[in-house]
């Protein structure tokens, strides 16, 4: 299970940084396919690690915080954030797409802004996850 959690990772922050190459290129040196491309992956990607860390990472969480009688309060913060995640996904997406279509936008700040609030959140799940569910996982599994 930890292979996988690791390989999800992986895939969350490539994708972290080509959102943050967009948001460096912007206004003027934006790569239309890089947004095309993007705007296709990202959804399905967020929900794909959502549905694993639902069913299988957050549920073997939960039984080692259990054990050690500490309580859910990371483990409801981590679902919340799936779904403000996957709505954040959606409408990053949209822009994304308008985007490569057009090659501009009419707020290139705001877009950065969105851009930057997405993946640096990304960045600090992924973390948040290494640092404190991995290895109370890990601990459970030896």
């Amino acid at each position: 299970m930890i292979a996988i959690v690791e390989l999800a990772h992986a895939q969350m922050l490539r994708l972290c940084g080509l959102l943050e190459e967009v948001a460096d290129s912007l206004p003027a040196s934006v790569d239309r396919r890089k947004c095309l491309m993007i705007a296709c992956e990202l959804e399905p990607l967020v929900r794909g690690i959502h549905r694993f860390e639902e069913e299988t990472l957050l549920p073997a969480y939960e039984r080692a915080l259990e054990q050690r009688g500490r309580g859910r309060g990371s483990l409801e913060r981590l679902l919340a954030e799936h779904v403000e995640d996957e709505c954040f996904a959606g409408e990053l997406s949209e822009a994304l797409l308008l985007l490569g279509r057009d090659g501009s936008v009419d707020n290139p700040e705001a877009l950065g802004f969105m851009l930057r609030g997405f993946f640096e959140g990304q960045r600090r799940h992924v973390a948040f996850e290494r640092e404190h569910v991995l290895p109370e996982i890990g601990c459970m599994e030896a």
